[in-house]
């Protein structure tokens, strides 16, 4: 299936600093996939080492880390030439060999020349406690579950696609193509952007199948909590990945730890919230009350909201029912339009927006406050047809924002500075922010 990251690992292996890379992203989200697709369709050849699959491969990094010695002993040990500029090395699931992590940094230092990319299940829990750690010596990149666009594109919907992507100016989507792209959204919401689930969709048409899938993968992260977690929170991770859909289910969804048991404290289960967080399992929307810049600055580290890496896995969690997808617009308002949250915060996250929200003493609240180019923007999320916008106004009453923006099932619009953005059209939402402000100074 394509994926768009194939175009920044394009980028990684003609860019004139690239140095080693490392792939990060939850399990089963692609990894391996797309890197051995870039490593067959990019070089003229391409080796692959998997540390959990083969350990012998670990005693190739015992000897010595220079990457002369590496390099020779790969070459024997899997009777193949490696050329630096055609050959792409592969370690999968680095984090079994730290030797092999390590020597990162030396081919960095001594053999840029070579192109090496690395993955790893939990390689952002695993990195945290690796000694030796080649910091500053290796370039990253972040995989996400599949987004709506690359859904669409599984479908063989590449048209659509196309279409979205050459939006050149915000007027409302012709009805006919909007009322196509709300109903493959709605399947979206369900299916979800897991690679298993989506091929699944893509074969069968059968979602009750992916369903199983969404399942097995969920019983999956919880095996791995029991492996990979320090023995001392692994019961406090379950309690919180089994809460987020009743913290979720609240009116404010914010995340309130005496749902994990009464008396709870921010510090019995801070480390737990971490653990999920480097395992790339959740997203994590901090509160502010002041959007000032930078956001980061004025966040407030106690309040928070938690979602899930995929709103497909929120769905196997809450049980959300398959027929939801037929009837009307159903799916937006099931459980409080937290599928639809869940949705935009992994959808910000996959455009490197970092994820906050604003609430102003119980009297209002914006489900996202976006930092764009040098401007704060409030982002409100609409699961429904309402064009009620209180909280909209009252921040903008109170901050003046160049631009306004509301997500919803609506057409695409703006209205001054209200701009409705299709939630089908977030992956856009740079562009459209763009063509925006520009429709403003004109």
């Amino acid at each position: 299936m394509k994926r768009t990251i194939f175009n920044q690992l394009i980028a990684w292996q003609q860019s004139v600093t690239r140095k080693p890379l490392i792939l990060l992203g939850a399990r089963q989200v692609g990894k391996t996939f797309i890197l051995k697709h870039f490593g067959a369709t990019a070089y003229l050849n391409s080796i692959y080492i998997n540390f959990e699959d083969n350990p012998s491969y670990r005693r190739l990094f015992e000897a010595s880390l220079e990457p002369e010695a590496i390099l020779r002993a790969l070459s024997l040990e899997l009777n193949i030439a490696i050329s630096p500029k055609d050959t792409l090395i592969i370690f999968d699931e680095i984090q079994e060999c730290p030797n092999a992590l390590n020597s990162l940094k030396y081919f960095c230092e001594q053999a840029n020349q070579y192109h090496i990319a690395a993955a790893g299940s939990l390689l952002g829990v695993k990195l945290k406690n690796t000694k030796g750690f080649p910091v500053g010596k290796v370039d990253f990149l972040d995989l996400y579950p599949m987004s709506f666009s690359e859904f669409l594109i599984a479908l063989d919907q590449t048209r659509l696609v196309d279409f979205l992507h050459e939006i050149q100016t915000l007027d409302p989507i012709p009805s006919n193509l909007h009322d196509k792209f709300i109903e493959y959204f709605k399947t979206y919401l369900f299916i979800g952007g897991m690679p298993e689930a989506v091929a699944q969709f893509v074969q069968t048409g059968d979602i009750q199948t992916c369903r199983k899938i969404h399942q097995d993968i969920i019983r999956a992260y919880q095996l791995d909590f029991a492996k990979h977690a320090p023995a001392d929170i692994v019961m406090k991770i379950n309690q919180v990945w089994d809460s987020i859909p009743s913290q979720l289910a609240k009116e404010n969804k914010k995340f309130i730890y005496s749902v994990l048991r009464t008396g709870a404290r921010a510090r019995d289960f801070e480390t737990a919230i971490q653990w999920l967080l480097e395992a790339g399992l959740i997203a994590k929307v901090y509160n502010i009350e002041t959007p000032k810049m930078p956001l980061e600055a004025y966040k407030n580290f106690e309040i928070f909201k938690i979602y899930l890496v995929d709103v497909g896995l929120l769905g196997a969690k809450t049980l959300l029912p398959a027929n939801v997808i037929v009837h009307g617009n159903e799916v937006f308002e099931e459980f409080k339009g937290s599928y639809v949250e869940n949705y935009v915060a992994t959808t910000l996250a996959r455009l490197q927006y970092s994820l906050f929200y604003w609430t102003s003493a119980g009297t209002a609240e914006v489900d996202f406050i976006l930092q764009n180019d040098g401007d704060i923007y409030p982002l409100e999320i609409k699961s429904g047809l309402s064009t009620k916008k209180k909280s909209l106004l009252v921040y903008a009453d109170k901050y003046r924002p160049k631009l306004v923006v509301r997500s919803s099932p609506m057409n695409l619009k703006q209205d001054g500075a209200m701009l409705n953005i299709p939630l089908y059209l977030l992956d856009e939402l740079p562009h459209l922010l763009a063509r925006s402000l520009n429709k403003l100074r004109q």
